[in-house]
């Protein structure tokens, strides 16, 4: 068995040793550095996987398969700058690339560069419209400048495409509450907390519960929010409001919303002091 035939197969440590082997009557042998590249890539091992992709860039810089390789290892090794240098010494070899185009647009948002990005991820779903990666990555791009609508149907592209991906669910609601798109988040929200019942999921829906006036369930998802994390400061606060309208509401009668209004705020204090409204809010009150 060759040493390409056995990477296939999973057989890395023989393929390695082949390669090696190789390179030792003649180091360069581009495809040898290609093959451990590709092997420590599939291993996660982008340390290792980098300069091997840096010398088949350098003994053959037409190789797209090189310079697209050495941008994935940089770009992983969280070598942004480096990474956007080899994608493009990539896209420049084969233009049409949507990996390529798919992992410049991605690094450079990375860098909070999504001005930078835009022309690359809507090429990149443009070459692949069924790549859900693209999709997101697009709504990623469209949100951080500030295209929010375009930005949700990308994401909800992408959820048709791979899945309700926890992640990116997340990205939606977070983009569907700051639309007003209230219940539309909610209806995500409650979808996702059945696949993961994370925190900031039961504290997104808690505060468009809210926004929606329904604040029976506003508190209840609070809640649920708190019992998974005590002491997170967003979902306490949003118990305090709800549990301090019941108390208003009912004329400063009930004792028990009061309590548990105050107990609340004390808490996401205590967790986080620094909040001058949510001290104003207590002294106003005499909580």
């Amino acid at each position: 068995m060759g040493a390409g035939a056995a990477s296939a197969a999973g057989d890395y440590e023989f393929a390695l040793a082949v390669f090696h082997e190789i390179l030792a009557e003649n180091p360069t042998i581009t495809i040898a550095y290609l093959g451990i590249g590709d092997i420590y890539v599939n291993q996660k091992e982008y340390r290792k996987a980098e300069p091997a992709y840096r010398r088949a860039a350098r003994l053959e810089p037409e190789s797209f398969r090189a310079q697209y390789g050495h941008g994935l290892a940089l770009q992983m090794l969280h070598r942004f700058v480096d990474a956007v240098r080899a994608f493009r010494r990539a896209i420049a070899i084969d233009p049409d690339s949507d990996q390529a185009n798919l992992g410049i647009a991605t690094t450079f948002l990375q860098l909070n560069d999504p001005a930078q990005a835009l022309s690359y991820a809507e090429h990149a779903v443009q070459l692949d419209p069924a790549s859900g990666a693209a999709h997101a990555n697009l709504g990623a791009v469209y949100e951080s400048v500030g295209r929010n609508t375009e930005a949700i149907d990308e994401y909800l592209e992408a959820i048709e495409l791979m899945g309700n991906h926890p992640r990116l669910m997340m990205n939606l609601i977070s983009i569907q509450a700051e639309e007003r798109r209230y219940q539309e988040a909610v209806n995500t929200a409650e979808t996702l907390v059945k696949i993961e019942p994370s925190v900031q999921a039961f504290e997104r829906m808690g505060w468009c519960y809210f926004k929606l006036r329904e604040y029976g369930r506003s508190i209840a998802s609070y809640r649920r929010a708190v019992k998974i994390e005590p002491d997170h400061w967003p979902a306490l606060n949003g118990i305090g409001v709800n549990a301090l309208n019941v108390w208003l509401l009912s004329d400063k009668t009930d004792t028990k919303a009061k309590i548990e209004a105050r107990d609340a705020f004390r808490r996401s204090l205590q967790t986080k002091p620094d909040q001058p409204k949510l001290v104003a809010l207590f002294l106003r009150y005499d909580l």
